[in-house]
């Protein structure tokens, strides 16, 4: 039934400051911008009309955080992300616990992931799903790439 996510809506303190953020760093598209209403909407994704975000400006006692990931190949997390944000200032984490700076692995999934926040504090997230079968009796296991690759070289 359900294919997929085809929209997200985040509240937002200054939008032409997210406008920037979105199109300017993210390479999102814009596909409109309302004045009167304070909105913009981006299309999200290389299939037009697949899937958009929504930002909508409001006070910031009216905005609360929230999160959604953005799907992307995941070499370019492995070997490009934190680079790309770096270049951009943005700050970003995992849930490593080893203060690392490289993305992380959910094992059950599989899938590379790392964090990081739009100009309003909203958790956003580039990931990736690794090849493999999703295996659930990994839990919630999150581990390095290279732990990830000699678990999966162990489990074969």
């Amino acid at each position: 039934m359900i294919k997929g996510l085809f929209e997200t809506h985040l509240f937002v303190e200054n939008l032409e400051r997210s406008i920037e953020f979105y199109t300017k760093v993210l390479k999102l598209e814009q596909f409109l911008y309302e004045e009167e209403r304070r909105v913009a909407l981006f299309w999200i994704g290389d299939q037009v009309k697949q899937s958009f975000l929504g930002i909508w400006e409001k006070s910031k006692d009216e905005i609360d955080q929230r999160h959604f990931a953005f799907e992307c190949d995941w070499e370019w997390i492995l070997n490009e992300s934190v680079n790309f944000l770096k270049s951009h200032n943005i700050g970003f984490w995992n849930f490593l616990g080893d203060d690392s700076e490289k993305p992380m692995v959910f094992a059950n999934i599989p899938a590379i992931s790392i964090y990081f926040t739009d100009p309003d504090g909203h958790y956003l997230e580039f990931i990736g799903k690794l090849p493999g079968k999703y295996n659930p009796a990994k839990g919630s296991l999150v581990i390095s790439y290279e732990e990830w690759l000699e678990l999966e070289k162990n489990d074969k």
